[in-house]
């Protein structure tokens, strides 16, 4: 099992910046990818950011020039990802989800963290 713990979202205004982070531990050695998804009222939930093993990243074409996602080498079994976010958007307003993808088709998802941004 995989456990993804979410911090960092909040209130801020139009323009504004924003770290999330996600502390995932547990059985880190199956995670080939780490990513942020997130869901806004009445809408699916839809790929942010992505960095992948190799360190690799994908952006959703909303989030590029804007977010950036990065990563630590794990420490004490719990590797941390980051969503750094600048020029935040009245429609960035969303719930974010951590997510981690697993071998074998396993994944993984936090408990998400709240994100408002007022205009």
């Amino acid at each position: 099992q995989v456990q993804l713990v979410e911090s960092g979202g909040g209130l801020v205004q139009a323009g504004g910046s924003l770290r999330l982070s996600c502390a995932a531990s547990g059985s880190i050695g199956s995670i080939n990818g780490l990513a942020w998804y997130r869901q806004a009222p009445g809408q699916q939930r839809e790929l942010v950011a992505r960095i992948n093993s190799d360190g690799s990243t994908n952006y959703a074409d909303s989030a590029k020039g804007r977010f950036t996602i990065s990563r630590d080498n794990a420490k004490n079994s719990v590797y941390t990802v980051y969503l750094q976010m600048h020029n935040l958007k009245p429609e960035d307003t969303a719930v974010y989800y951590c997510y981690a993808a697993r071998f074998f088709g396993l994944s993984s998802w936090g408990q998400g963290t709240q994100v408002t941004v007022s205009s």
